[in-house]
């Protein structure tokens, strides 16, 4: 009997952040440190701190009592989960509330570690890296909405520019409007007119951070009827959004479909987010909105990593630990991604940088779902890629990976396969994911999902446009015709006679 489960990577060590926000309180325990961090627990309470804070000053009394309670729970459920170290942070209500020091000693006694009070600075600072560490690269202006506060900071690549803290959070300019929709308009429309940045962010990426605009994107997935309900890198075009965003503004929601799948507690700061969000539009004029589930947490994780590994690809990084989790052979996986790249340019064609990175992540996760029976594998794998907490890929990256391999295990020719993702994926990543797929079919029946064979395995050109794949002789037994039957189908896709030989000597 094997005592410890071998569903974790053995060389992490548990972490658990708490974030004591304006209007939620979160632990999150992540299984480790790491590029692509995994979510062991997660728990939030809604304590609402924030609430009141423009006309009393001090944080929600109901709340701080709530808030000390739950806190104890947390530390517990901190300590049950071996987490090696517990870090907590908090924001704008408890930096600015006269009684905010008062209920961080109160916290901290409890939790009994220091509380880090970010200042609005830091926590923009916190909440770009989240951004950074999320998107391969990233290129716009950050909005982490808060409930007491908006963050807004200038991203390219890996720098952070200029940022600016507003007091526009949900919970704020509900209390500062008096719950009225129209005259928050005009306060974030008065409150904008400081943010300059805005207008470096013309036709660039607006990057919509923290929970409110995170149901905000829910709710118009829902409305849209999306086929894909993964959060991060969610698009919402800024042309076609803007009805939905009126409609919300106006508090408008209880007859939008999918309203259901917004807690009620969430759906009373909808509208504000939206009138925020809409006043954003009009000054940056971005691209486009997008949605990030990485925030003030993530970025302090992220800023828990060395240089050498934030550097590292985030994509990648997750796409290698479920081979080394869920694979065959992790030896085998990288073998794959390594030759289809000298497949691709045996056959003269070209890759973007996101096409480089999607394939290799296709390759990684191509064998993640061989415990399944066969006639379900292409599914399962398609499923866990779709849904994965992926980061560093956009939803036609993450459908491409998906597709290649459900053609992988299931044929490349069904067109009825998982319509949702197809149209999903550009035709450009969908015939690719078909032609990857081809290929995978034709060398998993000489590797038989192990490592050695795929690396020896060579294309040599033969006269007029045909290719040759080359076994050596030492394996020429590997032949035969269920190979043949492959290739053939490959070369149908590919456009290209292509042929299997064996080499002439060892």
């Amino acid at each position: 009997m094997i005592a410890n489960s071998q569903g974790r990577l053995p060389d992490r060590r548990p972490l658990s952040i708490i974030d004591i926000g304006s209007n939620s309180i979160r632990l999150v325990i992540y299984e480790g440190i790491a590029r692509s961090p995994t979510i062991l627990f997660n728990e939030k309470m809604l304590a609402g701190l924030g609430r009141g804070l423009v006309t009393t000053g001090r944080l929600d009394p109901e709340a701080v009592t709530r808030a000390v309670d739950e806190f104890r729970r947390f530390r517990a459920l901190s300590d049950q989960a071996g987490a090696a170290r517990l870090h907590v942070i908090a924001t704008a209500a408890a930096r600015e509330a006269q009684n905010g020091a008062d209920f961080i000693h109160r916290a901290e006694d409890i939790l009994g570690v220091p509380i880090r009070v970010l200042s609005g600075r830091e926590e923009a600072y916190y909440s770009a890296l989240g951004v950074i560490s999320g998107f391969h690269p990233a290129d716009g202006i950050a909005g982490d909405l808060g409930g007491g506060s908006l963050e807004l900071i200038d991203i390219r690549g890996e720098t952070i520019g200029d940022g600016i803290t507003l007091p526009l959070g949900g919970l704020r300019l509900q209390d500062m409007s008096k719950n009225s929709p129209a005259a928050a308009g005009r306060i974030a429309r008065d409150e904008l007119e400081r943010a300059k940045l805005l207008r470096a962010g013309a036709g660039r990426t607006f990057y919509a951070v923290g929970g409110t605009w995170r149901n905000l994107a829910r709710l118009h997935m829902s409305a849209t009827g999306y086929p894909l309900a993964v959060m991060h890198h969610y698009e919402m075009s800024t042309s076609a959004s803007a009805e939905f965003l009126k409609q919300v503004a106006r508090g408008d929601v209880e007859k939008i479909k999918g309203i259901e799948r917004v807690s009620k507690s969430r759906r009373a700061l909808l509208p504000f987010g939206a009138t925020v969000l809409q006043e954003i539009v009009a000054r940056q004029k971005p691209s486009r909105i997008v949605v990030s589930a990485l925030g003030v947490r993530e970025g302090f994780l992220y800023s828990l990593l060395t240089e050498e590994e934030q550097r590292r690809d985030p994509l990648i990084s997750a796409a290698e630990e479920l081979a080394l989790l869920r694979a065959r052979s992790v030896k085998h996986a990288h073998e794959l991604a390594d030759w289809t790249g000298e497949t691709l340019r045996a056959f003269g064609i070209d890759e973007t940088t996101d096409e480089g990175r999607y394939r290799r992540a296709a390759c990684l996760l191509a064998d993640i779902g061989w415990r399944a029976h066969p006639e379900y594998r292409g599914t399962q794998s398609l499923n866990i890629i779709a849904h994965a907490s992926f980061i560093g890929v956009d939803h036609p990256g993450r459908a491409f990976i998906a597709l290649t391999n459900l053609y992988r295990h299931e044929g490349i020719f069904g067109d009825a396969a998982s319509p949702e993702l197809q149209a999903l994926a550009t035709p450009r990543l969908l015939e690719r994911a078909r032609l990857l797929g081809a290929v995978m079919r034709v060398v998993y029946l000489f590797s038989a999902a192990m490592p050695g064979i795929i690396p020896l395995l060579k294309w040599e050109p033969r006269p007029g446009r045909g290719l040759a794949l080359v076994i050596p002789r030492s394996h020429a037994a590997l032949n035969g015709e269920r190979p043949a039957g492959r290739l053939a189908q490959l070369s149908r896709i590919l456009g290209k006679p292509l042929e299997l030989a064996v080499a002439s000597g060892d």
